[in-house]
């Protein structure tokens, strides 16, 4: 099996680390939710060398994640890294305010609504009281796309599968307060993308 790697992760990790520097500066340890590659993880955790960052993946793509973990650690020594863990967003439980900063990236687009549902519940339930949850990816505001290429894209990813789409900044803050989450604010990003950091409300 091959080592996964995204040419967009390799693009959008400096900015995402600058976007984040003074947030991740201030906390303990990290929970990704659906790490992908784990090309963002091992980016931050060298650039971040204090986090303790705990990568997940589900189904098939764990297996590619535990991969491109250990090569990065036998690699570059980057042993803040921890080891990978499947996380199904529609059962897992999760110790209770255990990490200070809950990040995911291009994932609220490929889940259905009720995963996001979960999502947020999740981070609730694992994130402590003064902690950070940063989504990164393409997102509507009001109805509106704010770019003609996410309007492709979104229509490319329904006609995929009716259940995946781009989701919008106000549908988005109405699921995170039924789940305890305050949007706090918008940082805009290369490629018409945004970063939202919630807290607990």
């Amino acid at each position: 099996m091959e080592v996964p790697f995204y040419t967009s992760a390799d693009r959008n990790k400096e900015a995402i680390g600058d976007a984040l520097s003074a947030h991740l500066a201030r906390a303990a340890n990290v929970l990704e939710i659906g790490s992908g590659s784990g090309q963002h993880a091992i980016y931050l955790c060298q650039r971040f060398s204090h986090l303790q960052w705990q990568v997940t993946e589900q189904g098939a793509s764990l297996e590619g994640l535990r991969l491109a973990v250990g090569l990065a650690v036998d690699q570059s020594g980057c042993e803040n890294i921890q080891p990978p863990f499947e996380l199904d967003v529609s059962s897992y439980v999760g110790s209770e305010n255990a990490y200070a900063f809950v990040y995911s990236a291009n994932t609220a687009h490929i889940m259905g609504i009720e995963e996001v549902k979960s999502t947020f519940k999740i981070v609730n339930r694992c994130m402590a009281a003064d902690g950070l949850y940063a989504l990164y990816g393409p997102f509507k505001e009001n109805g509106q796309h704010n770019s003609e290429g996410n309007v492709a894209f979104d229509e490319a990813l329904r006609s995929e599968d009716p259940k995946m789409g781009i989701r919008d900044v106000t549908e988005l803050s109405e699921i995170a307060m039924s789940s305890g989450l305050a949007l706090l604010k918008q940082i805009d990003m290369p490629s018409n993308n945004r970063i939202l950091l919630w807290q607990k409300a």
